[in-house]
């Protein structure tokens, strides 16, 4: 690119146009081809796909903008990417990258030419093609429009702790409307512009969703400004359908976006000893008409500036060419003989304009595993160990003691590792991350009241939502960084369906060579729905594991570390994983600390263990295998197991406790299960099992499908819930150690065990009395201790 070249001429915005038509030439034909890309030959059935399916509306709005986006790259060299909000827009990223040459590149079978044109339009959501999202599959893109409202919080994920790096966003006023995006406008709140990059959203206003108008495009410039300068932005408009005069106006606006986001970053950088203020960073409002440049009427209706516009406008297809003469007339108002050469190229002069290298979008870095990813040091674990010389003598909170642990790895990464939440960090235990790094906000702060708050933090928990965390998290992962998200176990269900796409990115990223691997999306649930306190039945639901459990299992892992060590072991085994969604189930509450640093190593690496010292089978076979899975099914568990020995010394037990819960599976199931051999070699090939575990009971039967028939009893969540004491949750769900050592009993011993059933029952009566009249939890509870098996 000349240094002195006038990007804000005549000549220059006119190639800016072509690249515009170009973009919505390429759009329109793969809706409707999949032959004769440049319609050199009059329009045949064979030429038209049987079905057009995808959508048009928002696709000529985004290009302007991409168009438009290049430019500035090459006049400010920009480190800038494109983030596609509007659901079904797959045709602007493909489209915009096809004429960059990255496409091509990374598809050499779509080549630069008609053959490759071809292929182009026929693969658009075409079976064996690509869908109408900007998928995995399309480069450039980090965020796949599946499901609408986390453009801006994946964008801002994405540029915390790249400096340089801007996000171009593209919203669309449909989008605008979820929970979601409107929530993320918060977002501006925690960018530091001396040590993270920046987003320009860009409100796409077009009038109207599927089949009704928007709502922010009925608001008035004025009412649009009060309502973003009221959220903490800068508004800057731009408005028209001439294109003509908008690309002049558009030029000069978006320079005026980007100059002010430098300006903002060099006076933030160059005093870096001036306290930060809280900046006011641009977002851009464009208003053009949906489905602009399309079909302006249709049976007498308004196709252009209306809500038909949203998918297929006019009605050609295959088996109707009736209205071909529509689609061609359409396809070439753009004038492709313009644009392309006689061999389907884009001509030279055109293509001149494109960012070159790594400054093109579609081919940042950052877009494909990070500019410069670094693997995160997880320190040894086992410095932060707890000791353990006699198990459950010690009582500790286990996100306490992992909270020490995570405060020196961010001390160790401290531009690559940061901790998301919802103002429940310190509820959750992990006050001592808060000794080195303040939460990072850019608000005003009210002393002493705001504790722990400054610009540069590596926490950020200072919004109350699930979705801004969760979406924030991705957006750094999935650019190459490491950290995790901790919630309260019950909200977590918030946002399942965004795990979901998480899910569904990585697993369709993983069957592409060109994909680098990313960091695991890692998520804590604390706050576990037997220890609610105050809050009750609302927050007792640990359902996340069953909806992430019917993900395909080379992508899920589900943790359930009964202590402190075996948490920290799971963590930094976690924490330098790729590739997957990892849920790991804690406890914040104090706990008997039972598993000792070799111990919960071997639990985190095997994903189970027979514990020999609270097993009494040694060398015979068990008449019991005991199984937990969670802090209170292993401390319930251990507890029936003294009871059992007390009342039945002759029984012997076999004590498991698992950690990995999927190491369960059969491996016909999940590759990374047991096999038969492996699994009979902890569970006999006959013996009776009882199950002790966090969540629902459903998830286990379903582990134990594909396995040999063994007598089976699980003890999980029943969905009975209550404002009541830790034990008592677990006497509502039968998941108790005097409902355990009943059930156990009764497996082995049959009728013969009614006696003992019957002092179980008056322990839960007593229980029942018990903390009706003092409100807490009997002694014989409160005060049990492990005893070692003679």
């Amino acid at each position: 690119m000349e240094k002195l070249q006038d990007f804000s001429s005549r000549d220059y915005l006119n190639k800016v146009d072509a690249w515009w038509r170009a973009a919505n030439y390429l759009s329109v034909g793969q809706l409707f081809l999949k032959d004769n890309p440049l319609l050199k030959t009059e329009l045949k059935s064979s030429d038209v796909k049987v079905n057009p399916i995808g959508h048009w509306g928002t696709i000529p709005g985004q290009n302007f903008v991409y168009a438009h986006l290049n430019r500035v790259i090459n006049k400010y060299n920009l480190n800038m990417f494109f983030i596609e909000g509007p659901g079904h827009g797959g045709q602007v990223m493909v489209s915009n990258a096809y004429l960059d040459g990255t496409y091509s590149e990374i598809y050499p079978e779509i080549s630069q030419d008609e053959y490759g044109m071809q292929k182009l339009f026929k693969q658009f959501s075409f079976p064996g093609g690509i869908g109408s999202h900007a998928a995995p599959e399309t480069p450039g893109s980090i965020h796949e429009g599946g499901e609408l409202g986390y453009a801006l919080s994946h964008a801002t994920g994405a540029i915390l702790d790249n400096p340089e790096v801007i996000a171009a966003v593209t919203i669309g006023d449909g989008e605008a409307e979820t929970g979601a995006l409107a929530t993320s406008w918060f977002s501006s709140v925690f960018i530091n512009p001396r040590k993270d990059g920046a987003v320009l959203p860009m409100l796409c206003l077009n009038g109207y969703k599927i089949a009704n108008p928007t709502i922010l495009s009925r608001k008035t410039d004025k009412e649009l400004t009060q309502y973003f300068k009221g959220l903490g932005w800068d508004p800057i408009f731009v408005e028209g359908d001439d294109a003509g005069k908008l690309h002049p106006e558009m030029a000069e606006k978006l320079d005026e976006a980007i100059e002010k986001i430098q300006m903002i970053q060099k006076s933030a950088r160059d005093n870096q000893e001036t306290k930060l203020a809280m900046p006011t960073w641009p977002v851009f409002i464009l208003r053009t008409p949906k489905g602009w440049t399309g079909p302006k009427f249709w049976d007498n209706k308004p196709i252009e500036d209306s809500f038909r516009s949203h998918q297929i406008p006019i009605p050609v297809e295959q088996s109707n060419l009736e209205h071909s003469d529509a689609l061609v007339n359409w396809m070439k108002s753009y004038r492709p003989e313009e644009l392309f050469d006689e061999n389907g190229k884009l001509k030279e002069s055109i293509q001149s304009i494109a960012p070159k290298g790594k400054s093109r979008m579609s081919a940042n870095p950052i877009t494909n595993g990070g500019i410069n990813p670094k693997p995160l040091d997880v320190l040894n674990w086992k410095e932060y160990a707890v000791s353990i010389e006699t198990p459950g003598a010690e009582k500790k909170q286990d996100m306490t003691e992992f909270g020490k642990y995570s405060r020196d790895i961010v001390v160790n990464n401290s531009d690559h590792f940061r901790i998301f939440s919802v103002d429940e960090l310190n509820s959750n235990r992990l006050n001592a991350v808060l000794e080195v790094t303040d939460r990072q906000w850019m608000e005003p702060t009210h002393e002493p009241n705001d504790a722990s708050m400054g610009t540069s933090g590596r926490v950020i928990d200072s919004q109350l939502s699930e979705n801004q965390a969760e979406g924030w998290l991705e957006g750094y992962v999935l650019t190459g960084r490491h950290g995790f998200f901790v919630s309260y176990e019950g909200f977590l269900r918030i946002v399942d369906s965004m795990l979901t796409q998480h899910f569904k990115w990585i697993r369709k990223a993983d069957e592409l060579e060109w994909r680098k691997d990313y960091p695991s999306l890692n998520i804590i649930a604390s706050s576990s729905v037997y220890q609610q306190d105050h809050n009750g039945y609302t927050h007792q639901d640990p359902g996340i594991v069953t909806h992430l459990a019917e993900k395909k299992p080379e992508y899920i892992r589900a943790y359930y570390p009964s202590d402190a060590n075996t948490l920290m072991a799971v963590m930094s085994k976690v924490l330098s994983s790729t590739q997957k969604i990892n849920l790991i189930v804690s406890s914040k509450h104090p706990r008997p600390q039972f598993y000792s640093a070799d111990e919960a190593e071997e639990l985190a690496e095997k994903g189970l263990k027979k514990i020999d010292w609270a097993s009494t089978d040694q060398d015979e076979e068990p008449d019991i295998i005991m199984v937990a899975a969670g802090t209170e099914p292993n401390l319930e568990s251990l507890a029936a197991v003294t009871i059992l020995k007390e009342y039945f010394p002759e029984m012997c037990i076999r004590f498991i406790n698992v950690v990995d819960l999927f190491k369960l599976r059969h491996q016909k199931i999940d590759s990374h299960g047991l096999t038969d051999s492996e699994f009979d070699a902890y569970f006999t090939p006959d013996k009776p099992i009882l199950f002790a575990y966090h969540s629902y009971e459903g998830l286990i039967r379903d582990i134990f499908f594909d396995r040999p028939i063994h007598p089976i009893s699980i003890h999980g969540y029943r969905e009975n819930g209550a404002v009541t004491t830790p034990f008592d949750m677990r006497v509502l769900n039968e998941l108790d150690r005097f409902s355990l050592a009943k059930d156990a009993a009764r497996m082995v011993y049959g009728f013969e065990a009614q006696d003992f059933e019957a002092e179980m029952d008056k322990l839960l009566g007593k229980h029942h009395d018990y903390i009706r009249k003092h409100g807490e939890d009997m002694p014989e509870v409160t005060g049990w201790k492990w005893t070692t098996l003679d």
